[in-house]
């Protein structure tokens, strides 16, 4: 359905976007119908031509049981999506000339004092970025032994957690592509151990700040005992595994249940919202070199170009790479080049869509985990919006 949905989009994407200077479609009523079906409390969505706004729509409410509605000024929690982010900061430091795309993990932590395996010295930061480095999901005994809930003492925590796995060789043989948090983790510890810096410093001072990110946060959003933003939904967990009981759980943001440690933010604990993710995605889309109206903005061309090169088939600095026909644009040499992410704590998901070629990309965010159908029926519903604003 998402695949579809995109063709169309781009299909409608003159019609729909109007002059410069329009306002964005409302698209509230598209989204209403499915989040009460769903039981999803909350959700918002934002439509791109270029870096432009032409669709964009929020329904339901901040917190099940509650009456306060959701609103585009409201922060969503990102999961996942965030790891393009770290992926960014990590390419800033390569164009710094503190890195490189080839240094080894051995030689960012040799001088830590910490006992490393010898066979790190052949995984590059590359690979990190790539999912590639060997590290499974099966560490999270590991992560828990290794950080805490405070706040305070991030990059030691996360430094903590780096060098326990590299103190062992790698679970697989590096190269072969295997997601996990991990490798995210992985990469805020770099930036941190190579600057000096928290990654939640790097990230408000490289990227909100320059992009105008004025919403950006991180970990659950709002205050804790209030209903000032969207609380996350799902079920009770005991570390990673599911409680029985309900799954749609409203959790307090200042309860230690609403998400994970905050360590793992380079993994997926940026929030804001919509329409400032938007400003995010929109970069991403106009930067990538098979984007007609290419204009790079952070990053140098080349960097972006290295960053996604045409033989990642399958994942690269925080994206999932493939084509599509229906993102293929109308010159002789495009491919329907498209980047996606899906983004899940167990409390809000997230997904992204980018097609350069034809200068498109979507977003949808909501406060409840494990809701893939539903966000794959709101694509559902735009497509037959965008057919009939066509």
């Amino acid at each position: 359905m998402m695949l579809v949905l995109v063709m169309a989009l781009s299909l409608a994407g003159s019609a729909t976007a109007g002059t410069a200077d329009s306002s964005p479609v409302n698209i509230d009523a598209t989204l209403q119908p499915i989040i009460q079906r769903s039981g999803i409390p909350g959700m918002a969505a934002v439509v791109l031509h270029g870096d432009r706004i032409i669709a964009q729509g929020v329904a339901g409410v901040r917190k099940k049981g509650a009456s306060e509605l959701i609103t585009l000024d409201d922060q969503f929690e990102l999961g996942s999506c965030t790891k393009a982010m770290t992926a960014t900061l990590v390419a800033m430091l390569i164009e710094d000339g503190k890195l490189s795309w080839n240094t080894s993990l051995a030689e960012i932590f040799g001088d830590t004092g910490a006992s490393i395996d010898p066979q790190w010295k052949d995984v590059t930061v590359r690979l990190v970025l790539a999912q590639r480095t060997g590290i499974t999901g099966n560490h999270p005994f590991v992560f828990y032994a290794s950080v805490d809930r405070a706040k305070n003492d991030l990059p030691k925590q996360r430094l903590k957690f780096a060098l326990k796995l590299l103190a062992h060789s790698p679970d697989s043989p590096p190269g072969q592509f295997v997601y996990t948090a991990c490798n995210f983790i992985l990469a805020g510890a770099m930036l941190e151990k190579i600057t000096g810096r928290s990654w939640e410093e790097l990230m408000r001072e490289r990227i909100y700040g320059p992009l105008s990110i004025s919403s950006g946060g991180f970990g659950p959003p709002g205050i804790a005992g209030q209903v000032t933003q969207p609380w996350g939904h799902g079920y009770r967990r005991l570390f990673f595994v599911p409680m029985p009981g309900a799954g749609n759980t409203p959790f307090d943001p200042g309860s230690d249940s609403a998400d994970y440690p905050p360590a793992a933010g380079p993994a997926g604990m940026a929030h804001m919202s919509v329409t400032d993710w938007a400003r995010f995605v929109a970069m991403y889309l106009r930067a990538d070199p098979a984007n007609p109206h290419h204009q790079a903005t952070l990053l140098k061309s080349d960097t972006f170009a290295r960053m996604h090169e045409p033989g990642e088939k399958e994942y690269a600095a925080g994206w999932s790479i493939g084509t599509r026909p229906w993102a293929k644009g109308p010159r002789s040499d495009d491919t329907g080049r498209v980047f996606f992410h899906a983004g899940d704590n167990g409390r809000w998901s997230t997904v992204v869509w980018v097609a350069p070629e034809i200068d498109f990309a979507m977003l949808i965010a909501c406060n409840r985990g494990g809701m893939e159908g539903p966000v794959d029926e709101v694509a559902g519903a735009l497509l037959r919006f965008a057919m009939k604003s066509n």
